[in-house]
């Protein structure tokens, strides 16, 4: 199995250069996309493709019928490139733009939404506060354990009673003189249940938001599983309990005071899924399409009935849209300019096209839809999850609504 790094490699682009694309230009690929790809997405694309195709695709489906979340995909993430791959390559990261991050995790996604959500946290919610706000030495101490997958983090921001507004969190981080102590606790975390390390935000006594690292083992911490899931089955989801949790100073993030920490976080995570839902659906697209051209009724394929046409015309478009979409949103990225408000626009539209597309992929499969031999209802379950975490599809729509008219209308 080749990582990034090995893909990226002089010797290799040499080869591919010879061999020509390994991207087979196909429906998925409608108005020619790769054409504003460099070799090097390409090639970025091919090697995680490769690796779930590989290491997912073929356990995916009994993981999920299971509840089952591998946790040796961990190690096997951090060897691939998969964590935190905009992360300078000095703290174990991969030194890629966005765009290279959005087609990793559309490549992943495409194998399942859960195992998405477990790199993206990794590397947009854990990778980057600490990057970003972190200090010199928490970067050094955190990152390449993080990079490398031999720790998993978690991102503690949702609480039982404040998720569209999280400025109302409850959880708090009072000042001890040598240390702090936190209590409260957070819900619908995603990797919590074996998470090595968190990055927790909190209220201090003046009631201004900090973000701190919580590290398993710490006296009064706790990370209880929820159990029971029908969506993002593949993946671990927990709580983070905090009683008394003594922190020490060091491990406060010092270089970010207020909710933009968070929000910051959601941004680059938003981002991903963005790019992580056109995945999704161009795997539903994908199995709809051969299923399609292969299963009779009347003597011939159903793919010739107008209706199936017309099911698989309007996927295809709303597919390409998307990825047009996210493509240019990975170029304003790039460049700086990328406003929040386009971030939640992208993930909105990801997502909800998406659903779509799994719902009438799930129509054309007919009953076989519902079972574990295809894709459709894995994804389909797992996007009811993708629509409301990072953020709901409502609270999206209003972000563009108060970008639109200056006007906040959820206050």
């Amino acid at each position: 199995m080749s990582s990034i790094a090995d893909v990226l490699s002089p010797e290799a682009k040499a080869h591919s250069a010879q061999q020509g694309s390994t991207n087979a230009h196909g429906f998925t690929d409608y108005f020619d996309l790769d054409g504003l790809l460099t070799e090097e997405h390409i090639l970025i694309r091919q090697s995680i493709r490769d690796f779930v195709k590989k290491e997912i695709s073929p356990n995916i489906e009994q993981w999920a019928q299971q509840a089952h979340f591998p946790l040796e995909i961990v190690r096997k993430f951090g060897e691939v490139g998969a964590f935190g791959p905009t992360i300078p390559q000095e703290y174990g990261g991969g030194g890629l733009d966005y765009i290279s991050y959005g087609l990793i995790m559309q490549e992943v996604e495409r194998g399942d939404s859960g195992m998405r959500s477990t790199a993206s946290v990794q590397g947009s919610l854990v990778m980057f506060p600490i990057y970003q706000y972190g200090s010199e030495a928490q970067r050094r101490k955190y990152l390449p354990k993080l990079a490398s997958g031999e720790w998993l983090g978690c991102f503690g921001l949702t609480e039982p009673d404040h998720g569209s507004n999280p400025g109302g969190m409850t959880t708090r981080l009072t000042d001890h003189g040598d240390h702090y102590v936190l209590d409260g606790a957070k819900l619908w975390i995603s990797n919590s249940p074996e998470a090595q390390v968190a990055v927790v935000w909190a209220k201090n006594e003046q009631g201004r938001i900090k973000g701190v690292i919580v590290e398993r083992g710490m006296a009064g911490f706790t990370t209880p599983e929820i159990h029971n899931k029908w969506s993002l089955r593949a993946s671990t989801t927990g709580e983070l309990v905090f009683d008394g949790v003594k922190i020490p100073k060091e491990n406060v993030l010092p270089n970010i005071d207020g909710l933009k920490g968070p929000l910051s976080c959601l941004d680059s995570a938003r981002f991903g899924i963005a790019w992580g839902a056109i995945g999704a659906a161009i795997d539903c697209y994908e199995s709809a399409l051969k299923y399609s051209l292969q299963r009779e009724q009347f003597g011939k394929p159903i793919a010739s009935f107008q209706l199936q046409q017309r099911k698989l015309a309007e996927m295809i478009t709303e597919i390409t849209k998307a990825q047009l979409m996210a493509w240019r949103l990975g170029v304003l990225k790039n460049e700086g300019k990328a406003t929040s408000a386009q971030i939640s626009m992208a993930k909105r539209n990801s997502v909800h096209m998406a659903l779509q597309v799994a719902r009438e992929a799930r129509q054309i499969h007919g009953g076989m839809g519902i079972t574990g031999e295809y894709p459709i209802m894995r994804h389909m379950m797992n996007l009811e999850s993708v629509i409301t975490y990072e953020g709901t599809h409502d609270i999206h729509l209003l972000i563009t609504g108060a970008d639109i008219t200056g006007i906040q209308a959820f206050k």
